[in-house]
């Protein structure tokens, strides 16, 4: 037997579409080539990326959209070498393809919407985010139908990606290097008010994650029912882990408070019995 009789030698045949020897090798070696192609193009866009001229989020969000792109053409093409018509196939199969459209609808809703966020860019690979129900993470990974965010519990959380697109998502990390955040406090009436804004804006210039630039600041915010009421305001990049910070000023608060003599009230209440006197 030739090699081109080997290589023609059916395996399987179903109406036009036939498994040959040959068409399994060149089966492999498409799998090859996209499977190389994709770390081709992995290592070209890490280049840029290394030398600071394009951002990880951008890269990912193209080598992902290229990624898919390569393994499309490459099973489109192994099925064409085995004789398959696709377009017979997506033609007779379009009755078929419209009922299951009605039952894929959120799925394809996940994959548009993911392919809107690799082109747009307003999500990356390493933004801190804050989902509707106040759950704050970490973007992980990002795909064309979920992507997973780090929570602040190191709970791993797999997000369909029509959630970033129609709900209300905040972006801490977008276009900004640090974020503002404050902390409120009361203190009883007749406490020494530039006192208060000394001890509060020194417990913030001493915490280490907190940024000097832009400073920290302290706003009188209202006269409470049962204290003066008063915001410290401050800057940090550490946004994932900002409410340990605010811990931490809470802790200092409190301590300083108690060792100049400020007191932080609690809310009091007057109450007044009226009783009928019986005869």
């Amino acid at each position: 037997m030739t090699v081109n009789e080997m290589l023609g030698y059916r395996l399987l045949s179903i109406g036009s579409f036939s498994i040959t020897a040959g068409v399994i090798i060149f089966w492999i070696l498409i799998a090859v080539f996209a499977k190389v192609s994709v770390k081709l193009v992995s290592r070209l866009l890490d280049r840029p990326v290394k030398r600071g001229k394009m951002d990880k989020g951008n890269a990912y969000a193209i080598l992902s959209i290229l990624k898919y792109l390569i393994w499309v053409v490459a099973i489109t093409i192994s099925l064409q070498a085995g004789g398959l018509n696709l377009g017979i196939v997506f033609a007779g199969s379009a009755a078929l393809l419209v009922g299951l459209g009605f039952g894929i609808q959120q799925i394809f809703n996940d994959l548009m919407s993911g392919i809107i966020l690799l082109f747009e860019g307003n999500l990356k690979v390493g933004d801190v985010i804050q989902l509707e129900n106040d759950t704050v993470g970490e973007v992980r990974q990002m795909g064309l139908r979920t992507s997973r965010i780090k929570t602040r519990d190191n709970v791993v959380m797999i997000v369909p990606n029509s959630k970033f697109v129609s709900d209300r998502i905040i972006n801490w990390s977008s276009e900004q290097v640090s974020t503002r955040f404050h902390v409120d406090v009361g203190v009883a009436y007749g406490a020494d008010i530039g006192q208060v804004q000394s001890l509060l804006l020194g417990m913030a210039s001493r915490h280490p994650r907190v940024e000097h630039l832009p400073e920290p600041f302290v706003r009188f915010k209202d006269f409470g029912s049962s204290s003066l009421d008063f915001q410290l305001f401050f800057w940090t990049t550490e946004i994932f882990t900002v409410e340990n910070i605010k811990s931490d000023l809470r802790f200092e608060i409190d301590r300083e408070f108690r060792a100049n003599g400020v007191q932080i009230p609690f809310p009091q209440r007057d109450v007044h019995i009226v009783g009928q006197v019986q005869t």
